[in-house]
């Protein structure tokens, strides 16, 4: 489903796979592995629109002009910690990626962000730029990341997550409304402590077997 600002990756394997991960018994090992199966399949919608252009080449039979990327290599942009579990299964699609990384906690009192670390590649003005974060609920930490990047020089950005809350999406189009949101699933809403209902936990802590 696609709306403006938002698409809703609904490929029944995606489904799928998320529902699996929403379920608390699933180990981390297997949740692990399920995110960077996700996260493939999810890459190829954000990817959709990436420009090309023509190369000539020859197949064993002749000549031809064949499609090709055109342009510099695209960023991905990891949000610490969760957002290298997406990023890694994106890099197994597109490994010549140039990838940086952008380090936010949400403090739990204010549930506002606090970046502790930032690193992100050159030339991002040239860049297609994704950024990636499993859960989109709050939107704070989101919207600092992109605030960092386009102060960083990018203009041409998605937001690639997991799950979405209603809230989040709401403040990313807010903030960002030229950043496009993609997501396996908008849920119900966000609980008192800035958790996204149903949800799944915190993905940090699945994914690495922390509490």
């Amino acid at each position: 489903m696609t709306q403006p600002h938002l698409t809703i990756v609904q490929h029944p394997l995606v489904q799928h796979k998320l529902t699996i991960m929403r379920d608390k018994n699933t180990s981390t090992a297997g949740f692990r592995r399920l995110l960077r199966e996700i996260s493939l399949l999810l890459a190829y919608e954000v990817t959709r629109e990436l420009d090309l252009t023509t190369t000539t080449i020859e197949t064993p039979v002749c000549q031809m002009e064949a499609p090709t990327l055109e342009g510099k290599k695209l960023a991905l942009i990891s949000i610490l910690r969760a957002g290298n579990g997406l990023m890694d299964g994106i890099l197994e699609l597109i490994p010549a990626a140039r990838v940086g990384f952008i380090g936010l906690y949400r403090d739990p009192e204010t549930l506002q962000p606090v970046k502790y670390y930032s690193k992100v590649p050159a030339d991002l003005d040239l860049r297609m730029v994704i950024a990636v974060d499993p859960m989109l609920a709050t939107g704070n930490s989101s919207v600092a990341a992109i605030d960092l990047l386009k102060e960083a020089g990018a203009k041409n950005l998605r937001f690639l997550c997991l799950l979405a809350a209603p809230e989040g999406v709401a403040r990313m189009r807010d903030a960002h409304p030229d950043v496009p949101i993609f997501t396996a699933a908008l849920d119900e809403r966000l609980d008192d402590h800035g958790y996204i209902v149903p949800g799944l936990g915190d993905a940090g802590d699945r994914m690495f077997g922390t509490k």
